[in-house]
């Protein structure tokens, strides 16, 4: 998803901003928050995939600990 979210800013930032009226500047603030959200997002997903396997790792552990 990272690749997608950094692709489609890149893509945004290449619009003439000069060229667009109110309505088109509008348009293009609010698909910039929505995909700099998006990035936040995504970043706290990856936090959570590291916490998730870090868990899993200490549950593992522990339970092999237990049995012996």
């Amino acid at each position: 998803m990272a690749d997608t979210i950094a692709e489609t800013v890149d893509l945004l930032y290449t619009i003439d901003q000069e060229k667009l009226d109110i309505d088109q500047l509008i348009a293009l603030g609010a698909a910039l928050a929505t995909l700099a959200q998006a990035e936040r997002l995504d970043q706290i997903n990856e936090r959570l995939r590291s916490i998730h396997q870090l868990l899993t790792t200490v549950a593992h552990r522990s339970a092999v600990d237990g049995t012996r």
